[in-house]
């Protein structure tokens, strides 16, 4: 009974390590996904368009957010990286955080020019205008037909634009999400203001303190040096090290980021 029972663990250890090195390298592959940056509302990583037509579409998209906070993204990039076209376009929404996070309104337009795939993903407050049919109506009657005759840039203009023109098409519901997002959008700048005035009273007014205190309460540890609660102050004008505070800076490159939305998956695809 022992004798039989050996080669029949092996026999299983033999048909699992295949799966278990299979799941290893797809885990790997997962790992090593790579996503381009956000830099605007048209991220042309295949650069299949001119800056001309770039400009004018990242416009008019700029323009339909500023009325509706409506976040519609244009990507195209050479491949998928091995995955389907609704994985990455997926994934790479939520990587971004297209859309604004209470309304989930994003829109993003993915081309695959090597893979010659590409779709709509449509986050889930938009998903009942821009719906399934209308996504695929869209890329099946406008983008591809453009495509299949060379014109990448036209196909994406009229894409973007029948886009914008469903998500158009019902100005009550569009007022009413542009409402609601300059209602928590007014809160932003107050929030923000209270919070800088609460950290710069901290640490100047903390700083303030110690300089005033630090020659009655501190120890004198040279000319013009005290030693204070740990900390050492100097009243010298010329000093040369003693900074304790840092200088940094930072900049936006663009000052354009998604909201936080999300999307479920919903959308179409196509080919050409």
């Amino acid at each position: 009974m022992t004798d039989r029972h050996i080669p029949a663990r092996g026999a299983i250890f033999r048909l699992t390590l295949p799966a278990l090195l299979i799941w290893l390298i797809a885990a790997g592959l997962a790992m090593a996904q790579t996503f381009p940056d956000l830099t605007g509302r048209v991220v042309d990583g295949a650069g299949i368009l001119s800056s001309e037509t770039e400009s004018r579409i990242a416009d008019r998209l700029a323009a339909h957010e500023s009325r509706s906070s409506d976040q519609i993204v244009v990507a195209t990039i050479a491949d998928t990286q091995g995955l389907t076209i609704e994985e990455y376009a997926n994934r790479l929404f939520r990587h971004w955080g297209l859309g604004q996070a209470e309304e989930n309104n994003g829109v993003l337009l993915l081309v695959a020019v090597d893979d010659r795939k590409l779709r709509i993903e449509v986050g889930y407050g938009l998903e009942g205008t821009l719906t399934d049919a209308l996504a695929k109506l869209i890329i099946d009657d406008t983008i591809v037909p453009q495509f299949r005759g060379g014109d990448f840039e036209e196909g994406i203009r009229l894409g973007t634009e029948d886009i914008i023109a469903v998500l158009e098409g019902n100005e009550a519901e569009l007022q009413a999400r542009a409402e609601r997002y300059d209602e928590q959008a007014d809160l932003g700048p107050e929030l923000f203001a209270w919070i800088f005035m609460g950290i710069f009273v901290s640490i100047f007014g903390g700083m303030f303190l110690l300089a005033l205190l630090a020659p009655i309460f501190g120890r004198k540890i040279g000319p013009g040096l005290y030693k204070w609660m740990g900390v050492r102050v100097s009243y010298s004008s010329s000093s040369s090290g003693g900074s304790s505070g840092r200088r940094s800076s930072s900049s936006r490159s663009s000052g354009f980021s998604g909201g936080g939305g999300s999307s479920g998956g919903g959308g179409a695809s196509g080919g050409w």
